[in-house]
């Protein structure tokens, strides 16, 4: 999986901006606590499978929840953990927690 840090507040304008773009099938976020079981699970289900045909952040909600906050009322979502976001046309069209973070579900909602 090739992650992106998402570590500072700029980088939710650059992720809403870069959502727009045409070749963009979505930016995925990805919601992880470090000290969370299910979490990890949630994680390693993902890395198993390579990549998606997106721009995956990750987000370690223990150093950085400040942004997470954000992330909620930006798109008006719920905030879990563990937690898959994907961003389209400045909105959040797809979110999964816990069990339901697939890999195939994922990349299927991308390719609908």
């Amino acid at each position: 999986m090739d992650w992106l840090l998402l570590s500072e507040e700029n980088q939710l304008v650059e992720i809403y901006e870069r959502s727009f773009e045409p070749d963009i099938k979505g930016i995925i976020l990805f919601k992880h606590s470090t000290r969370c079981g299910i979490s990890s699970m949630a994680k390693s289900r993902l890395e198993r499978y390579g990549n998606f045909d997106a721009p995956v952040y990750y987000l370690d909600l223990l150093s950085y929840r400040n942004l997470s906050d954000k992330i909620a009322g930006q798109y008006d979502v719920e905030h879990q953990s563990p937690q898959v976001i994907i961003i389209k046309n400045g909105k959040c069209v797809y979110t999964a927690s816990h069990s339901e973070i697939d890999f195939a579900s994922i990349q299927t909602f991308l390719n609908s």
